[in-house]
């Protein structure tokens, strides 16, 4: 029986996706399409560094393969997560000086050959009655089906001004005087005209 992460005929740049991620999802392919529509319309490759930023407005699965085709991390600085709950992605280029948005603009309507399956996946999944198997089932045919479908039926494309991000800041750090532990100084919070850490300043009792 064919399952979620034995599907057949995957492009090979999304298997990689996949085995970064640990599994296939639609989520992960919002993310593949939104890589490959940007390297389409920028003409680029995978970045080595930080000449590609990618600012995204969630912390869903999609991150993960924007992270494996376009090269972007939060260590390098270079893949930013404004966790606004919107599936909604800018993808700017340094060297090319452009920068394009992209977002969903509707609710997502199955639109493949198994129909029926998919309204009665749908049902059993809103009425907490599906099992595990019906789950995986029904991202099966959301994958497929988003597989199949052009970009533009998905995703709103907006070309916006170039704005270049900052490089990942280097900065020194400086010991909370509270926990003891090494704080990058921008990062740290005045309280009582003592420098601390952010959890440090969050307590509602100060021993100093």
């Amino acid at each position: 029986m064919q399952t979620i992460d034995t599907m057949p005929d995957i492009p090979e740049d999304l298997s990689r996706c996949v085995e970064f991620h640990g599994h296939i999802c639609p989520g992960l392919v919002y993310g593949y399409m939104v890589a490959k529509e940007a390297m389409k319309l920028m003409h680029l490759g995978r970045a080595t560094d930080e000449e590609i930023v990618a600012i995204c407005e969630n912390d869903s699965c999609a991150v993960d393969a924007l992270q494996v085709l376009l090269g972007t991390s939060t260590g390098k600085g270079n893949l930013i997560i404004r966790d606004y709950g919107k599936n909604a992605y800018t993808v700017l280029s340094r060297s090319g000086r452009k920068s394009y948005r992209f977002v969903r603009m509707a609710r997502y309507e199955y639109q493949g050959k198994e129909k029926s399956a998919f309204k009665r996946l749908d049902a059993a999944i809103a009425d907490g009655m599906a099992s595990e198997g019906d789950r995986r089932h029904m991202k099966l045919l959301k994958v497929k089906d988003l597989l199949g479908r052009s970009f533009d039926e998905i995703f709103a494309t907006t070309a916006i001004p170039f704005d270049e991000p900052h490089y990942a800041p280097l900065e020194r750090s400086e010991l909370c005087v509270l926990c003891g532990e090494m704080t990058m100084a921008s990062k740290m919070v005045v309280v009582k005209d003592r420098r601390v850490c952010i959890p440090c300043s969050q307590k509602r009792v100060f021993n100093f």
